[in-house]
């Protein structure tokens, strides 16, 4: 299965960290976002990686390169100075996705699961994983019940920014940027979204404060 880290974000609440600096290329533990998802991906048998480039993607590009100082080949999908949201970003690269479930992992979350399980096939056109809600987010997005992500009911939880999608979620996208959510809601709303809880380390390093305690937190192993 092919993955693909969302990476074209602007960033606007870390600045000005992120002026100069793409938000996954930012260090965490002694090293950039992007470099521990490469780690988990090619720990868990992913061999081909696509990211997407917006905000100072050239910077990514270059400390990336070809993938192969992780046993990775990284295609990019780059979208231009002002990005395309997530789903119009994540449907300008299917063609480099191909036609078969892919992998999808936000560039600006830290998570300990091993993406592992997740490279088998969903019943329905996605399955995502859910966290338990954090401070910023205590209502969460989606409820889970029975293995199966809900909009009403179930336990609530927060999307944490990791989901297998197929191609066919995004048949009649609108074009150009577009969110995902949109697409997730209605795809739950028909009943075609899985779902598993994970209660690890994880992270939405969303603002300068999450980044310095998530930073303090791995350099000292917890």
């Amino acid at each position: 299965m092919r993955a693909m880290i969302l990476a074209a974000g602007r960033g606007e609440r870390m600045r000005p960290l992120t002026d100069r600096t793409p938000k996954p290329l930012l260090e965490v533990g002694g090293a950039p976002l992007i470099d521990w998802h490469l780690r988990r991906l090619a720990a868990a048998g992913v061999r081909e990686v696509v990211i997407n480039l917006a905000w100072r993607g050239e910077q990514i590009a270059t400390h990336v390169g070809d993938g192969s100082r992780w046993g990775l080949s990284v295609a990019y999908s780059r979208e231009g100075a002002q990005g395309l949201e997530t789903g119009g970003g994540i449907a300008r690269a299917l063609p480099l996705l191909g036609e078969y479930p892919f992998l999808v992992v936000n560039g600006d979350v830290w998570c300990a699961l091993d993406p592992a399980p997740l490279l088998t096939p969903p019943a329905g056109v996605a399955h995502l994983v859910l966290v338990p809600n954090p401070a910023h987010n205590p209502d969460g997005d989606f409820g889970l019940q029975d293995g199966c992500v809900v909009n009403q009911g179930g336990e609530r939880l927060t999307f944490s920014g990791i989901g297998v999608y197929r191609p066919a979620l995004f048949h009649g996208h609108p074009g150009g940027a577009f969110r995902l959510a949109p697409l997730l809601r209605r795809a739950v709303t028909d009943g075609q979204v899985s779902g598993q809880a994970f209660r690890g380390g994880w992270c939405d390093v969303g603002t300068r404060e999450r980044l310095t305690v998530l930073d303090r937190q791995l350099r000292g192993g917890q």
